[in-house]
């Protein structure tokens, strides 16, 4: 759905009986399609979104990732939609906002990994940036769920409630195993979207590289050859493919190791241990010469001083550790847990205290990674999602130079977010 004039209007209903992996189920979707309607929108654009819901629960909307206002009924995740009832969001996206890839899902506390794992999510798109010599242009939503005989999502187990669920079905658009068909002369823009509740993709195409140009909707300062990518939940990354030559290649999931059980072993069992096929890649024809690829890509920049505050979070929760918490308190919406002057720049240390890794997601602001135990080198462009992993921890600089409101940080895996490892955030002005 592409807006018109400056305005989208779209209306999604959250509700069951969703299309998914090649059969009618009582999955959840958008206007019964998981995922549904991809949002294009360009800078400046108005999103306005009646929500109807369905379902027996409540609900309510998230724009992952964009930089736009938490507060009244923009993206505030205080919103509650009861069973049967419906909300009118209008979201601005900024005059300055980065082209890029993000994607939309519920946010009702509580409720978000069963309706995130039974398949309520959509991608969004924000168009424009440079033109890049590509032949297709294709979002890859990655969903996982389990489904019984009559089609019906399976409840998670006290066991998926600690270590975060991963479905037995791994879908790519809501399709199981799809083929991506190609020509040897293409190079296509693939915006990889992980849609999943829980689970970390460690993607890889056989007998390829890819090149990464973006990283949650942002873009790279140069482009990045590699063997594989690691998205956490939420995360998104935009790569060109070029065919290697004719042939059927794979596209998989292999197995991330989030952390440690009880007693030092490995979470999960063999599902979980196990490479998964995304999808399969087709490629015929004749070949030909391909386009040359940009050198270097306009990266937005990132925050540099001064800085008006230092703070450090503790995520604590896993196997064996009692509850999910930040800082020791778990998730109260009536609660400020942290204060911020509009204008300022800070920098957190988000120290992961558990056995397992936690991705941190902070709403509408982004973040720039100065430095993590992993050792890898900072991106150079802001994200959305970090990757704590078990026992480590990460250094980020946050710039709140605009929207003020109230919204939340938490960890992106939804079942650990749902049983409290969420806290607020209160950006005020400076006469607030």
């Amino acid at each position: 759905l592409t807006g018109r004039g400056g305005v989208l209007d779209v209306q999604l209903v959250a509700g069951p009986g969703a299309w998914l992996a090649g059969r009618d189920t009582r999955a959840w979707g958008y206007n019964g399609t998981s995922p549904g309607p991809t949002l294009r929108l360009r800078p400046g654009d108005l999103l306005r979104v009646r929500l109807v819901n369905a379902l027996d629960q409540p609900t309510n909307l998230h724009t992952h990732g964009l930089h736009v206002s938490p507060a009244g009924n923009s993206d505030n995740p205080f919103v509650t939609v009861a069973p049967g009832g419906s909300f009118d969001y209008a979201i601005r996206i900024p005059a300055d906002h980065p082209a890029g890839t993000f994607w939309y899902h519920p946010h009702h506390h509580g409720n978000v990994a069963d309706q995130i794992f039974a398949g309520l999510v959509g991608a969004i798109v924000i168009e424009g940036g440079p033109e890049l010599p590509v032949t297709d242009d294709r979002i890859l939503l990655v969903t996982d769920t389990t489904l019984d005989g009559s089609g019906s999502v399976v409840p998670a187990s006290p066991a998926d409630n600690v270590l975060g669920r991963e479905g037995d079905l791994v879908l790519v658009n809501g399709q199981h195993r799809p083929t991506i068909a190609m020509s040897p002369s293409a190079v296509e823009r693939w915006r990889v979207v992980n849609g999943c509740a829980s689970r970390v993709l460690s993607v890889r195409l056989d007998g390829h590289r890819l090149t990464q140009i973006a990283l949650d909707g942002i873009p790279l300062p140069a482009p990045v050859d590699q063997d594989h990518l690691v998205l956490a939940p939420g995360g998104r990354a935009d790569v060109l493919v070029r065919p290697a030559g004719a042939g059927t290649y794979a596209l998989v999931a292999d197995p991330y190791p989030r952390g440690m059980a009880m007693g030092g072993r490995a979470m999960g069992g063999a599902r979980r241990a196990a490479t998964v096929v995304l999808a399969t890649v087709s490629v015929t024809g004749r070949a030909g010469s391909a386009p040359l690829l940009p050198a270097i890509l306009p990266a937005p920049a990132v925050p540099s001083g001064p800085v008006s505050a230092s703070r450090e979070l503790t995520l604590t929760g896993g196997m064996g550790m009692m509850g999910f918490a930040i800082d020791g308190r778990t998730f109260r919406p009536d609660r400020d847990d942290i204060t911020v002057r509009l204008g300022s720049v800070e920098d957190w240390t988000v120290v992961n205290a558990s056995p397992v890794a936690h991705p941190f997601h902070l709403h509408a602001w982004r973040v720039h990674v100065l430095a993590a135990s992993a050792g890898a080198p900072p991106t150079g462009v802001l994200q959305d999602v970090v990757l704590v992993p078990a026992r480590g921890w990460a250094r980020l600089r946050i710039p709140f130079t605009d929207f003020v409101g109230r919204t939340v940080f938490h960890c992106h895996i939804l079942d650990h977010e749902d049983r409290g490892m969420m806290g607020t955030i209160n950006v005020v002005a400076e006469n607030g």
